[in-house]
């Protein structure tokens, strides 16, 4: 099913000939208009272009909708229209070989880095354009798109390869043939994953594993290791870095083995011996698509040969037939509803998308590829056909997982090609949606929706089938008893099997709980429900990882619990909720506490609708009214506010920990509830304050947030850096009611009203923290300030510091009048032309300072640690205060959307921009995951396998060394580009 609109190819073959699709548009008349004045401003472009995009035809409707939709390819367009000219004239087959031709052909003629850069770019460039108009127009297939992205990365990898050998060889370092280099090299190239299977993304990084022979042919005494790590990291350069011309391919070097103690170049020698002894089963699958690349093909081939003994067991290993089964579960912690949000989806990590069709194949290519070398294809597709003609699968699953898969890389293809950006999440708003779905070819939002949530669904139901007759959770070999009187032996060696180190132990907490130790399970109901889940949720405990951890995180919840017969029954009655609730006490013990205060909070989870689309603020602020309506009195009304804040607080978590949503969804998610809540609560309070002491006349109050809560960025343990202002008739002061009182007490006290109601524990606990210190003057100040105070303030004694805080200023609670004012007043101050130089040595001082009191030298203190969160806020605030004058679109309270902003006005390089803005949000993804899972600080050492591997998951990497490396070196440049940014300023 193609769904773009149709038009009738002509007889020619030339590429705007064979168009047959083309997007539909959102704002036909600015695309028109760009493509206008483009045909004006360049005759000779528009000579060649006129007849091959004649007025109501397929090739215009392209351009058009190339204008329309993406910037990047529009930018490509209007920069160079003989190129695009060129390439409608000819087939696109070959255009494509004359591309990669003149790419390889200068790559052989270059003398300097320079030039050979210079002509990969222009191959990408110009690669680019070809194969997004024969994607988007219908005229190649997906397959045929991804092989010619991997025929564009291929070129590139190895003539850069090449290039570097034979430097090398003219510098006497080796000795090689110039003509061949790479032959008898000992140095070679593996592509993994899309790149090794010739599947390669629009925009996508590239994987790569560089090894070497230590026996290569370099001259006497040259040591292999430092050579080759060099040829490796001018390698990344050529490929990686942005010059003028743009740059080739991202490069990936982080499925290496160990790549957090091995240099980027590893010896084959010592890449076996580590496979051989902690070679992971995740590490197994990446190797199926492995292929070489580049550099000494022999030598690589000869290294995947002998590989091959751990890539494909010639028996079924249950050991990794188990892995499989826990890397299915832990892929998501809880499934099991239908409904699928559209908006902000994530094609391939969300549910029903690539990453599981991936998985599918991969993990039964794994189990039987050993026995069936039919099945040891590295390419999706044609894996899927094998699959199904060794009957491993039905041609149902097939044909359904293969029209899902071309849809969705489709899809994938689609959003990268907007911004030319690593993206596969759909926009998260339904205008912004609808827009992406005319690019896409269809009628818009709902249309799009149909098409992909079929997909979806057939792939989820493919997914879950997977492995179906693997052994429930409960049903695994050993005893379950648990006497009263004494431990049972061997139940003990079950719990051992298991991973419990302290089985005892372990038996000891269980047979208290069916004894009724904790009141909660002292009802005959209760013990009952909990002897029926028991297998399957001590299972479920030592699946996390750290078994022992897990239980007694287990028993801290049952004794916690105000009440257990509900939620044992629930348990009973819905399997996966015991998974649910194990995954939350094995991995996210602070999430488990909130869940033991009101385990009525798990009743969300069990909503059909859970998974589906998510209540916008309006929905939300009525569900929420529609809970305060229902309370009696003051504390009934507080309670639920509680209630609801909390259950709205595990949704969210839920959803981040079971990967249906991002975590900087998440983030906006929290601080949308925030908002909900405080505007409730301000609404409440100012009502009942002015039913005792009336109203100063024409008076108003905001409340003002800033921090976290005022970025859009929380967490679920942030607290909320509130300020509250008022203005009133300077005339008439004093309020109209039964107890009078000045504005500026009544304001106090109402302050002090609103703190109380949102931070004060009761029987339900607490709202939130909230912290008023970034009010003017801080501690010294009144707890409410006035607007004109507020504004005196700002302009004449705040400093630096105060207004790289108001940068995250956002106005939470106000009338659309006052919210204005206060709107217009903040811009006002940060407008406000100020010395470059002043504001980047008082940035430094403030960083240093912090550096001082909270330290900067433990990596995993997200926020402190050097190059770290602060230091890209600190960047983001920065900009604002020294161009918001000339360049008032860089305001923001959202970081990373400063940090895009400011990339787009070109106040840094691009190759700065996307490391600060990956940085931002690899620290925003591990940050939301540790503060939903732990109340203290994160240790590596202490941590469990279960919060490590969501870690993992969270940064989108195989496993933690991996996650640590790459933050270790993210965090080494966020410094040395703050020091170049703010650093450079100072001085």
């Amino acid at each position: 099913m193609a769904p773009n609109k149709k038009a009738e190819p002509a007889a020619a073959t030339g590429l705007a000939a064979r168009i047959c699709e083309m997007p539909l548009l959102w704002d036909a008349g600015a695309a028109r208009a760009k493509l206008g004045d483009l045909l004006k401003s360049d005759r000779k472009a528009a000579t060649r272009l006129r007849p091959l995009i004649p007025e109501k035809s397929g090739p215009r409707a392209l351009v058009e909708g190339i204008a329309d939709g993406s910037p990047f390819l529009w930018d490509i367009v209007r920069t160079d229209p003989e190129t695009l000219a060129t390439l409608l004239e000819a087939p696109p087959e070959t255009s494509l070989a004359r591309i990669v031709g003149e790419a390889a052909d200068a790559a052989r003629e270059a003398r300097a880095d320079d030039g050979l850069m210079r002509a990969l770019r222009t191959m990408r460039r110009q690669a680019a354009l070809l194969i997004a108009i024969a994607d988007i127009g219908g005229v190649w297939p997906v397959v045929e798109v991804t092989r010619a992205l991997t025929e564009v990365a291929d070129t590139a990898i190895d003539a850069a390869v090449c290039y570097l050998l034979r430097q090398a060889h003219t510098a006497g370092k080796i000795r090689l043939d110039p003509a061949r280099p790479g032959t008898n090299s000992g140095y070679f190239v593996l592509g993994m994953g899309k790149l090794g299977a010739g599947e390669l993304n629009y925009s996508s990084d590239i994987d790569l594993i560089v090894l070497y022979d230590r026996t290569a042919p370099l001259e006497r005494g040259l040591d292999p290791s430092p050579f080759f790590v060099r040829l490796a990291r001018d390698l990344v350069r050529i490929l990686q870095d942005r010059t003028e011309d743009g740059y080739v391919f991202r490069v990936d070097l982080r499925l290496r083995p160990d790549p957090g103690s091995t240099q980027i170049a590893i010896a084959t020698d010592a890449a076996f011996d580590y496979y051989e002894r902690v070679g992971q089963t995740w590490e197994r699958a990446a190797m199926i698509k492995a292929r070489v690349v580049a550099g000494d093909f022999a030598a690589g081939e000869a290294y995947l040969k002998e590989l091959a003994p751990f890539v494909w067991r010639r028996y079924l290993d249950h050991a990794a037939i188990a892995d499989v089964h826990d890397m299915k579960r832990q892929m998501h912690a809880f499934r099991g509803h239908e409904e699928i949000a559209v908006e902000g989806h994530n094609v391939k990590l969300g549910r029903g998308g690539i990453r599981e069709i991936e998985f599918f194949v991969q993990t039964q290519q794994l189990i039987a590829g050993g026995r069936a070398p039919g099945l040891r294809g590295r390419e999706t597709l044609a894996s899927l056909n094998s699959l199904a003609a060794e009957q491993w699968i039905t041609t149902e699953a097939r044909d359904q997982l293969t029209d899902a898969y071309l849809f969705l890389r489709r899809t994938e293809h689609r959003l990268q090609m907007v911004s030319d950006e690593q993206t596969h999440t759909l926009p998260d708003d339904r205008a912004a949606l609808d827009r992406f779905a005319k690019f896409y070819g269809m009628n818009g939002r709902d249309e799009f929706a149909t098409h992909l949530t079929a997909h979806l669904r057939k792939v989820q139901a493919h997914y879950a089938s997977l492995f179906e007759d693997a052994p429930p959770l409960a049903a695994i070999e050993g005893k379950f008893a648990f006497p009263a009187d004494a431990d049972d032996r061997e139940t003990l060696e079950t719990l051992k099997r298991l991973g419990f180190k302290e089985p005892l132990a372990a038996s000891t907490i269980v047979r208290e709980w069916l004894k009724g130790a904790h009141r909660p399970l002292r009802p005959d109901a209760a013990r009952g429900d909990l002897t029926a889940i028991l297998p399957g949720f001590i299972v479920s405990l030592a699946r996390t990882g750290n078994a022992d951890a897990a239980l007694i995180a287990g028993d801290r919840f049952f004794s916690a619990l105000p009440g257990a017969v509900r939620l044992l029954a629930a348990l009973r009655t819905h399997p996966d909720l015991v998974q649910l609730l194990a995954t939350i006490l094995g991995t996210a013990p602070r999430l488990g506490e909130i869940v033991a205060q009101s385990p009525s909070v798990l009743d969300g989870l069990l909503d059909p609708a859970f998974f589906g689309v998510l209540p916008d603020e309006k929905l939300l602020a009525d569900r929420l009214n529609a809970t305060l309506g229902q309370a009696a009195n003051e504390e009934e009304l507080l309670d639920l506010t509680r209630r609801f804040g909390r259950e709205q607080q595990v949704l969210i978590g839920v959803r981040l920990l079971s990967g249906t949503i991002s975590a900087n969804r998440a983030g906006e998610l929290y601080a949308r509830l925030a908002d909900v809540l405080i505007r409730a609560v301000h609404r409440w309070v100012e009502e009942r304050f002015a039913a005792t002491n009336g109203r100063p006349p024409r008076a108003e109050s905001a409340v003002l947030a800033l921090g976290k809560l005022g970025g859009n960025e929380m967490t679920a343990g942030s607290d909320l850096d509130l300020i509250l202002l008022y203005d009133y008739d300077a005339e008439h002061p004093e309020s109209e009611g039964g107890r009078p009182l000045h504005a500026t007490q009544y304001y106090a006290r109402l302050t002090q009203r609103l703190v109380s109601a949102l931070t004060t524990p009761t029987n339900a606990g607490k709202l939130y923290d909230v912290d008023l210190r970034l009010r003017p003057s801080g501690r010294a100040g009144p707890v409410a300030t006035s607007l004109e105070s507020f504004r005196i303030y700002q302009a004449e004694q705040a400093w630096t510091w105060e207004h790289m805080a108001l940068t995250r200023a956002r106005v939470v609670s106000a009338s659309s009048a006052f919210r204005a004012r206060i709107d217009a007043e903040i811009r006002a101050v940060l407008r406000t032309d100020r010395d470059r130089q002043t504001v980047a040595r008082d940035v430094l001082e403030m960083r240093r300072a912090i550096a001082e009191d909270k330290g900067e030298d433990d990596r995993w203190d997200l926020k402190c640690a050097k190059g770290g969160l602060i230091d890209l806020e600190f960047i983001a605030q920065y900009l604002q205060l020294v161009h918001a004058r000339a360049r008032p679109e860089i305001l923001d309270t959202h970081t990373g959307r400063v940090l895009e902003a400011a990339q787009a006005m070109r106040l840094f390089g691009r190759a700065d921009g996307e490391t600060l803005r990956a940085a931002f949000a690899l620290y925003h993804d591990l940050t939301q995951v540790l503060r939903l899972c732990l109340a203290q600080r994160f240790e590596p050492g202490k941590a469990g396998p279960g919060l490590l591997a969501l870690l993992a998951r969270a940064g989108e990497l195989p496993d933690f060394p991996r996650l640590e490396a790459y933050l270790i070196d993210t965090q080494t440049k966020v410094r040395r580009i703050f020091e170049k940014i703010v650093g450079g300023a100072a001085e």
